[in-house]
């Protein structure tokens, strides 16, 4: 297979992410389907992505931020999009006018989004964040009753449409938590407060569970559930294996530089590595500025001449060594970080266990530099 002029590539299976998608829309019946395509789709490449889900049966795209959701709009995307954090002076009327869903937590965002619609002669489609439980974003059970009247003054003005009521789960991915539970609870009540002031029926969306409370939870699935990790082929919860997904990315460099050092020498900075023997090292042109964590010195394996190699020595901004022995490797050869395993290869999640972190970091840490190519 021919590389592009660039000596690395993160190649994304869009089969691979319709295929998760069908699995996991089959897991919740009835309920509509967002997927989260925010953090450029969770390094996987925004706008192929979403349009990939789309045509997979997603009826909704999920983004952090206004301005993803507007990249999405300037592509040609016309779904529906929610974008859930809205800090000051972002582009609300043009988020308006784009007719991007916009979340509000609180009384003072609202306001920001009504006169932004009032601005733009449109009516903003909002959905009322909850918290309960996470202490991130949204309205504490405390102080919903104040959001709710808020939104409802604003939508009498018409200058906001309320189609949402929503809240994240904190610790869906632990199964059994005790958390999950006493969420649902607040969730409910907050849902029962909505409905006496009037924001009940089948207009308005009900949405909490994210990927591992979609697999996991179908109590929590309500009208709608948000996908975001699992689409992509990562389990949400590793402890229960994972739920017959498939990795779309798979992270391949070519061997920049092959050469033959005598045993005793030291291999990158601070010789954290060095040779036993007479041995070939391989270069990969892939660093922390690339994503290649730091911490993955001596730890992490790739796939390099037909065998696993850890990596040898420290991994620096722009590259990395290892050590592949006897074994023939030559310049160009390519040189496999991770993928879905089928060729041996480490996949993501072994990866995230081996770096003490999770698969979300591993894929969307991956640089601006290395370039997405989506088959």
């Amino acid at each position: 297979m021919s590389f592009p002029t660039t000596p690395a590539e993160a190649r994304v299976d869009l089969s691979a992410i319709r295929e998760n998608l069908a699995l996991l829309t089959g897991h919740a019946p009835g309920a509509e389907m967002m997927v989260a395509v925010k953090a450029d789709a969770y390094g996987h490449g925004m706008v192929p992505v979403a349009r990939a889900c789309l045509e997979g049966g997603a009826g909704r795209l999920g983004t952090a931020f206004v301005r993803e959701a507007l990249e999405l709009r300037a592509a040609g995307v016309t779904a529906p999009i929610l974008a859930w954090i809205i800090p000051p002076g972002e582009p609300l009327e043009e988020a308006v006018a784009g007719d991007v869903e916009l979340s509000a937590s609180g009384p003072a965002t609202l306001d920001a989004i009504a006169d932004a619609a009032a601005a733009a002669g449109r009516t903003a489609r909002v959905h009322l964040k909850a918290d309960t439980g996470l202490s991130r974003g949204g309205a504490t059970i405390g102080d919903w009753p104040a959001l709710l009247d808020r939104a409802l003054a604003r939508r009498a003005e018409g200058t906001i449409e309320i189609v949402g009521l929503w809240s994240h789960f904190a610790c869906a991915d632990i199964p059994g938590h005790p958390s999950v539970a006493d969420q649902i609870t607040v969730f409910d009540e907050a849902l029962g407060i909505a409905e006496k002031a009037g924001l009940g029926g089948s207009h308005v969306i009900r949405h909490i569970a994210n990927s591992a409370a979609l697999l996991t939870l179908p109590h929590a699935r309500y009208d709608m559930v948000r996908s975001g990790i699992a689409v992509y082929g990562l389990s949400p919860v590793p402890s229960m294996g994972d739920f017959g997904l498939r990795p779309a990315m798979t992270l391949v460099a070519r061997a920049a530089l092959v050469k033959r050092v005598p045993a005793g020498s030291g291999v990158s900075y601070g010789h954290l590595y060095v040779t036993d023997r007479e041995t070939t090292l391989g270069l990969v042109p892939l660093g922390y500025a690339d994503g290649v964590l730091r911490h993955a010195t001596n730890r992490a394996e790739v796939l390099a001449g037909g065998r696993r190699r850890r990596i040898a020595g420290r991994v620096c901004m722009d590259q990395f060594m290892i050590d592949v022995g006897d074994d023939p490797l030559a310049e160009g050869d390519e040189v496999i970080l991770f993928g879905d395993g089928s060729r041996g290869e480490p996949t993501a999640q072994e990866w995230a266990d081996s770096l003490g972190t999770i698969t979300h970091e591993i894929v969307t840490g991956i640089g601006s530099r290395v370039p997405r190519v989506h088959r």
